[in-house]
């Protein structure tokens, strides 16, 4: 491979989640997260969830050394002064741990917004956050958003930049986080495949930049692996909806993307996700026991990422899945890592 070189620190594990319990549960997940020894939170920005950045601030007072992500914003729901704010506040408080990422939004044809400059509106959103970070007031001209020459941040940034995260699963975009992130994920993607294909967009694009490969997709380990199984169906399907159609390396039958999208639509969650056979579930979730959920993340570091995150619910409830990940999976990825 060549115009991009692996990640120097492959091997990463972390937890990712939705925002929407109470800041005491927040609490005890990053407690139990960093004792485990994960390397990181990740909290969505989705669509009606809580603000991600909130949430992590409300982590990093309960740790000390995992790192916090907001994984990730959209240009279309936060305005780029606005994260700028909010990823600032969170670096301060976290001393340093935070990174964040960009993407187009899910289901914001729900809000009415046409998202059809969305990479100008990412490009944007970088672009002018860099520059609040490290003081530049020298104005910048978009074609969505602009600062206005001389604005600055009313106050010192704990670090000058922010490690960045670009999520797509297109050739157009991870072009272009080659030239500027850190890391590039591919939301809702258990697939080792997406590893390689994301490497060699990355590489298409002719930098020399190092940027790491992540992939995060909703969990559910249980010692009943056909429970597991069930319940992770129903978490996936709405994530599955959205992604399974980008996914180049893997071929859904339409057929099959139309009657999830028809079931979700009368709010069938559970009916959704049964019509999804399992080699084609396995691409888009880890499901199954400890060692079932080890090996298939085995499967994506093996591969080359940097990154693999378990997503909520983690179990058959989140408590006890957290439980399962802290205790049973990570170990074992560690000891396979060895």
């Amino acid at each position: 491979m060549t115009g991009m070189r692996a990640a120097t620190t492959p091997g990463q594990v972390g937890i990712g989640l939705a925002g929407k319990v109470t800041a005491a549960d927040y609490t005890e997940i990053a407690e139990v997260a960093e004792a485990a020894g994960f390397d990181a939170i990740t909290v969505f920005g989705d669509l009606m969830f809580q603000p991600p950045a909130m949430v992590l601030a409300t982590m990093a007072a309960a740790t000390s050394r995992i790192r916090l992500g907001v994984a990730a914003y959209s240009p279309w729901t936060h305005h780029p002064v606005e994260i700028a704010g909010q990823v600032a506040y969170l670096d301060m408080a976290s001393r340093g741990r935070a990174f964040y990422g960009l993407v187009r939004g899910a289901w914001l044809d729900q809000l009415g917004i046409d998202q059809h400059r969305s990479i100008a509106a990412i490009t944007d959103t970088a672009e002018i956050v860099t520059r609040l970070l490290a003081g530049d007031a020298s104005g910048y001209a978009g074609r969505v958003y602009s600062l206005g020459e001389g604005l600055r941040l009313e106050y010192e940034p704990y670090r000058p930049r922010v490690p960045l995260l670009i999520g797509t699963w297109s050739a157009k975009l991870a072009g272009y986080a080659a030239t500027v992130a850190d890391e590039i994920q591919a939301g809702g993607s258990a697939n080792p495949a997406m590893v390689g294909r994301l490497r060699g967009l990355l590489s298409d694009a002719g930098t020399q930049r190092e940027v790491g490969v992540c992939l995060n997709a909703v969990a559910v380990v249980d010692d009943d692996a056909k429970a597991a199984a069930r319940a992770v169906r129903s978490a996936c399907a709405p994530y599955f909806d959205v992604v399974a159609s980008l996914d180049a390396t893997v071929e859904v039958d339409p057929d099959l993307l139309r009657g999830v999208k028809a079931r979700l639509a009368v709010g069938d969650h559970a009916g959704a996700g049964l019509l999804i056979p399992d080699d084609i579930l396995r691409r888009f979730a880890f499901w199954g026991t400890a060692d079932d959920v080890a090996n298939h993340a085995m499967e994506i570091l093996e591969a080359g990422a940097l990154r693999v995150e378990f997503d909520t619910p983690f179990g058959l409830s989140t408590p006890d899945g957290l439980r399962r990940l802290a205790h049973d999976v990570l170990p074992r990825i560690r000891s396979m890592q060895g």
